[in-house]
């Protein structure tokens, strides 16, 4: 019994398989055929050309001729008559023409001369300058050497500012140097004649004393 239901079944999905396909070939020729139809139906385009008027331009009529008219000849003018003068012979008394061109201008004023200004460096007093002190300490060691200092001399003659301007090589020698020759009276220096302050250079050298 199972058998023969069985083939029963495939019978009957043969059967559906076959009319499902039958409907899709009809479906597919209905719609073929209407689309070779749609497009047999459709007319051409229609093709439209715009036919321009050849307008004829008609040329208007030439002018008339003017009309001949008589002219009269001018009338005789006379030329008129011309009297050329003669210039006067020239005198022989001629005046010399006067030249009213002014000078070339003279050279430049020589400047005024430049006024020189006459300065005079101080000058010390040898009587009322003593030399400096030899630092014993430098002396036990030996110490010597020159000393070259700046001394600002004041309008009064006396020392009121100091440097160093070359050193001895020894600190205490540089100091012992200034300290002694800043003592010192000097002639203050002049600018034409009149006091003023100004520096003024000196050299001490310390020296081992001899036995």
């Amino acid at each position: 019994m199972e058998f023969g239901q069985r083939q029963d079944s495939k019978k009957r999905i043969y059967g559906i398989v076959g009319v499902i396909a039958f409907h899709v070939l009809v479906v597919w020729a209905l719609v073929s055929g209407l689309a070779r139809k749609a497009i047999e139906v459709l007319p051409m385009p229609i093709e439209t050309k715009i036919i321009e008027e050849d307008v004829v331009q008609e040329e208007p009529p030439p002018p008339p001729p003017p009309p001949e008219l008589d002219v009269p000849p001018p009338p005789f003018i006379p030329p008129p008559e011309i009297n050329i003068a003669t210039p006067p012979p020239p005198s022989q008394n001629t005046i010399a023409q006067v030249s009213t061109t002014p000078p070339p201008p003279g050279p430049p004023p020589a400047p005024a001369p430049v006024k020189q200004v006459v300065r005079v460096k101080p000058v010390v007093k040898a009587s009322a300058c003593r030399p400096p002190e030899y630092p014993s300490i430098s002396e036990r060691l030996g110490e010597v050497g020159s000393v070259v200092v700046q001394l600002l001399v004041g309008v009064d003659g006396k020392v009121t500012d100091s440097r160093v301007e070359t050193s001895s090589g020894f600190e205490r020698l540089d100091k012992a140097a200034i300290a002694g020759l800043s003592r010192c009276r000097f002639t203050p220096g002049t600018v034409d004649g009149a006091p003023e302050a100004s520096w003024h250079q000196m050299k001490y050298t310390f020296k081992k004393p001899q036995d």
